[in-house]
């Protein structure tokens, strides 16, 4: 069995007799000074390319210790494939998660809640009035209670090289047969037609998720978990070949697989490649020195419709999904540590700082957009086009079926496999991991049927 699969199946066990702790409101009766209280926090803000996001947080973390005597932050920095795929799932499996830390809403934090390591922050939004400022809580909230705050937003998309679109006279494509042409056109041309480096696999679903969506609709992948739908079910079939028929074109670069993640922005501002399928988070890169002449000539448009799929053609893959969680371990003295955090991280003044510098789509309602970056501007046009939103398929199934679905990507890149066997592999996890999770249900029910509740026995 895969290590994920032993560690998710120790949350699960945690889960069915432990429930989320609440805390408190971390309001402290006596108002006097704090004595040495100390909090970790880990990010992930480690590469060049995230050092305006990083200096953003440490600004917060200096004003927090500032206004708070006796408080210290201890900030450590890990990559973060290491932090949400190993690193903190075997902490939350164990229970010693640091204090503060990044966290994926969704899939991933319905484990922790459930294993009842997340700090519930629903009181403290409310006496800070900021429940209604962000644009979506809904991947952090579970049950109605909210566990975790985006620190920013992000759209999925392709961003493209004008200039060469220009020098082969090319317009933005509207439909998949376009989108194909102005491929075909490109690689004639001797560019790459969309940059790739698939050596993380999550790097390769992207584009795919996307896909697959203009498929079979997002309501579909909610039917997974539920039995509804299966991954072998003809439409998922189609969106498998349609990513197979990409690659077996050729329109990827050869070595994908090899290619660490930063290699894929720099196939595109290095004048390789015309186009590449990604987040918003890149934005700083393409806006940056390293973009050199390319500087202010990165355009970024919505993926073309798949006539006859039965998703939202329209749609676009944006959310809230990264952001900081807390844990349940934390002291009351702790406690009135992160509601100070939250009131300096969150408020316009440091999510437009986040915006302007570090180019992160902000993740509360803002009432003031002006002077905004042209890549910027054009991003928050097709969001604002976009007739609906879902999250990443990552949010929605079981980080195993993740996992699965790298892999069958990853093979299908390589030749090493086909569509049908792709899907087929994947279904078997998925029913793995349903039947995991009824289980857990069950046995969840039988322990709250037979007597006292987790948090009735703390």
């Amino acid at each position: 069995m895969r290590n994920g699969h032993i560690l998710i199946a120790a949350l699960l066990a945690i889960a069915t007799g432990t429930s989320a702790c609440t805390g408190n409101t971390g309001e402290r009766e006596d108002k006097q000074p704090f004595k040495q209280v100390t909090l970790s926090l880990r990010h992930t803000q480690i590469k060049e390319t995230s050092q305006a996001r990083l200096r953003v947080l440490e600004d917060v973390v200096a004003k927090t210790e500032a206004e708070n005597e006796g408080v210290s932050f201890q900030l450590e920095g890990i990559d973060e494939i290491v932090n949400r795929d190993t690193k903190l799932k075997q902490e939350m499996a164990v229970g010693n998660p640091p204090d503060i830390f990044e966290v994926f809403g969704g899939a991933d934090l319905k484990l922790y809640v459930k294993a009842g390591r997340m700090l519930d922050l629903t009181p403290l939004l409310e006496e800070l009035d900021l429940t209604d400022s962000f644009e979506s809580l809904s991947e952090f909230t579970i049950d109605g209670r909210v566990y975790g705050v985006p620190y920013g937003g992000y759209s999925e998309g392709v961003f493209y090289n004008k200039s060469i679109f220009e020098k082969l006279g090319l317009s933005i494509p509207h439909t998949w047969d376009e989108l194909l042409d102005v491929a075909e056109t490109v690689k004639s041309a001797g560019y790459i037609p969309f940059g790739l480096a698939a050596k993380d696999a999550w790097a390769a679903g992207m584009m795919w998720n996307t896909i697959m969506v203009r498929y079979v609709g997002i309501e579909a992948f909610g039917g997974l978990l539920t039995g509804e739908t299966k991954w072998t079910d003809p439409g998922f079939i189609q969106g498998f070949e349609a990513y197979a028929e990409l690659i077996e074109r050729g329109y990827f670069p050869k070595g994908a697989l090899g290619f660490e993640y930063a290699e894929q922005g720099s196939q595109l501002l290095g004048g390789k490649a015309a186009m590449v399928f990604t987040g918003t988070w890149d934005m700083s890169h393409f806006t940056s020195v390293e973009a050199g002449k390319l500087r202010g000539q990165i355009g970024f448009f919505s993926f073309p419709s798949i006539p006859g799929g039965l998703g939202d053609q329209g749609s676009i893959n944006a959310s809230y999904s990264n952001g900081f969680g807390f844990s349940s371990n934390l002291t009351e003295d702790q406690i009135g540590i992160v509601k100070s955090f939250i009131a300096n991280f969150f408020n316009e003044e440091v999510q437009k700082r986040a915006m302007n510098e570090d180019k992160l789509l902000p993740s509360m309602t803002f009432t003031d957009l002006t002077d905004t970056d042209p890549i910027v501007g054009e991003v928050l046009t097709v969001m604002g086009q976009a007739s609906s939103t879902w999250p990443a398929f990552d949010a929605i199934v079981q980080p195993v079926v993740t996992s699965e679905i790298g892999v069958g990507l990853q093979k299908l890149i390589g030749g090493l496999s086909t569509p049908e066997k792709v899907a087929q592999s994947i279904q078997e996890a998925q029913d793995e991991a349903n039947l995991a999770q009824a289980i857990e249900s069950g046995l969840g029910h039988a322990a709250a049927s037979g007597g006292q509740s987790g948090s009735e026995r703390q």
